[in-house]
């Protein structure tokens, strides 16, 4: 049986799934305008996305993370969860959110078969939560991710893209946060895509800096599962939670790579930041086509490269993050 392994050995058992590119947010360094719909036709509906995830997990593929634009802006969201859950092979489901709607729905996202939650936090100051998003909803999505975590997910995280002269200098409110919370953050550097150049000059900080303050704070690096994301997590013995770091533009990045995307609209990408998309969705519109879509598949993985061209300034067809997920 065909599997997901690529031309350089790497194996891929995570998938990436984007339910909608739409997101009520205007964060800065993504939709600082607002998602602006194209008309495009529809996003992938409930069969389209179970027929995916059959095929994938066929393959080999064990984790999914659903993602946005914001994947709680679909109605079918626990549904999806549901699908996703029963998938033969499936062992973990997790989902990437702003946390608009956490408070409300997150018990009913765990009853579905979410098992693990990351929630987009970029700064502890209220003021500065508001300035980064666009909205003043700071104390509704901290009050969410408390209530997640009393709900027994193997993992509740904290998202926050790092930004010079934004939030930048909040290390030490980080750290008190941590102190007696079993929860992780995971600081992520900022990423150069198609439609933020100027912005990525002005508040782009290497993540390696991050890094080295940690070292020197006696923070250590933690055994990577086969399945984890991209983060480097770190643990102190004084400290209940975790610090991950992705860092895009660290020297070996892509050698670790596991994971594969498919767009909202059926598009496999095989990177963050590729030059093309391979379409999926003519082969998600009947059972009969299972096979055929396997093929396809373990086929194109064929044609997935090192690595991304970020060094290079080439941040392939990604025009924001929102469009494919992150």
């Amino acid at each position: 049986m065909a599997s997901l392994i690529d031309g350089f050995g790497r194996t891929f058992p995570y998938l990436r799934l984007s339910l909608t590119e739409a997101c009520n947010f205007r964060c800065s360094y993504c939709l600082p305008d607002g998602y602006q719909a194209n008309g495009r036709p529809s996003f992938l509906d409930r069969d389209e996305i179970r027929r995916l995830l059959r095929a994938f997990a066929g393959l080999g593929m064990r984790k999914v993370r659903l993602t946005g634009g914001e994947p709680s802006l679909r109605k079918d969201l626990p549904d999806i969860i549901a699908i996703a859950a029963r998938t033969p092979g499936v062992r973990k489901v997790a989902m990437t959110t702003n946390g608009c709607l956490l408070l409300s729905k997150v018990r009913q996202w765990r009853e579905a078969g979410l098992t693990a939650l990351n929630v987009s936090v970029d700064s502890l100051d209220p003021q500065r939560f508001h300035a980064i998003t666009g909205h003043d909803r700071f104390d509704e999505v901290m009050a969410g991710v408390d209530v997640a975590l009393g709900l027994g997910f193997d993992a509740v995280k904290l998202n926050a893209v790092l930004l010079r002269g934004r939030n930048d200098d909040e290390l030490p409110q980080w750290l008190e946060f941590l102190r007696e919370r079993d929860i992780a953050i995971r600081f992520i550097e900022l990423m150069r895509t198609g439609d933020n150049q100027a912005y990525f000059e002005r508040h782009h900080v290497r993540a390696d800096t991050l890094q080295r303050q940690l070292q020197d704070g006696g923070w250590t690096l933690t055994p990577r599962a086969a399945d984890a994301g991209p983060a480097l997590e770190y643990q102190h013995s004084d400290y209940r939670g975790r610090i991950g770091i992705i860092a895009p533009y660290s020297k070996d990045f892509c050698a670790g790579c596991n994971r594969l995307r498919v767009t909202a609209r059926g598009d496999l990408r095989l990177c963050l930041f590729g030059e093309f998309g391979i379409p999926l969705r003519p082969l998600l519109q009947s059972d009969d086509d299972h096979e055929a879509l396997m093929g396809r598949i373990a086929t194109q993985l064929g044609l997935k490269a090192a690595g991304h061209g970020l060094h290079q300034g080439n941040s392939g067809i990604t025009p924001h993050l929102a469009s494919i997920g992150g």
